[in-house]
């Protein structure tokens, strides 16, 4: 189906999911677009069900120069009842946040411009983002007298450090690709020109690679800080018996004795 800009808020490309969550040059969050992306997310919820779709990785686009600039502040501004308004706008967020990362196969972005506000949460929920040289990203919240949504007060402390977390917020710092790239936000920067090609390419290339074994690693990630050191080890021994019991398990120790490259989709 295709939003306000045109583009399909959801389509599938081979074994890639592609959705887009924002519209308009800014990249405003998109509130039809988003509960459309929820819908179609929930439905990869776990390795069968992206089997049974041929999904094996998500790639979230958007149409305009910026990433995504947020939330439609001028939207928030005219609401008979502000805050009524943006609880909605968090809730049906939260929605389509959640079923991004719950989903069971790896997610990818190509960060163009400027990541502010939920641009930013959704930046720190993905799990592979590639950034151009100019790529920035900005809390922007305080800029309007709010606090974050979208998880940033959640995940920005894990992948940065409680401390540098603090400092990030309270002053709504600006951090650029490098800085990005050196604090673990982003996974990989490249020159601005080849941004779009680098997304798509390693999205295409995860979407090839074990679907059940790269969801049990996801879910092994998410729970690093809810588990003991033993309770860990045990969801690992749990999920590495799955693997080399399952298909794709068998496909790779095959092209091992083989000396050949799996192929885990035909």
């Amino acid at each position: 189906m295709s939003g306000a800009s045109g583009s399909p808020v959801v389509a599938q490309d081979g074994r890639v999911l592609r959705c887009r969550v924002t519209a308009g040059k800014a990249g405003a969050l998109d509130g039809p677009a988003m509960a459309e992306v929820a819908e179609a997310l929930r439905g990869l919820g776990t390795a069968e069900e992206a089997a049974e779709r041929g999904v094996g990785a998500v790639q979230l686009a958007h149409d305009g120069g910026n990433f995504c600039a947020g939330g439609d502040v001028r939207s928030f501004a005219a609401a008979e009842d502000r805050g009524a308004f943006v609880r909605e706008v968090a809730d049906l967020f939260h929605e389509m946040l959640e079923a991004y990362v719950r989903c069971a196969v790896p997610t990818v972005a190509g960060v163009q411009g400027w990541a502010a506000g939920a641009g930013m949460s959704i930046v720190l929920a993905t799990d592979v983002v590639v950034v151009g040289a100019s790529t920035r990203v900005r809390p922007a919240y305080p800029a309007i007298g709010f606090s974050p949504d979208g998880g940033m007060s959640w995940t920005l402390p894990r992948i940065v450090g409680l401390g540098r977390a603090r400092h990030i917020l309270l002053t709504d710092q600006v951090l650029g690709a490098e800085d990005m790239l050196s604090l673990g936000i982003a996974s990989v920067l490249v020159d601005d020109t080849e941004l779009a090609a680098e997304a798509e390419a390693t999205a295409y290339r995860l979407a090839q690679g074990p679907t059940a074994a790269l969801g049990r690693i996801k879910r092994l990630l998410a729970g690093t800080f809810d588990h003991d050191l033993r309770t860990h080890l045990d969801a690992e021994a749990a999920s590495i018996s799955a693997s080399a019991a399952g298909p794709e398990g068998a496909e790779g120790l095959t092209a091992f004795g083989e000396k050949r490259a799996p192929r885990f989709h035909g």
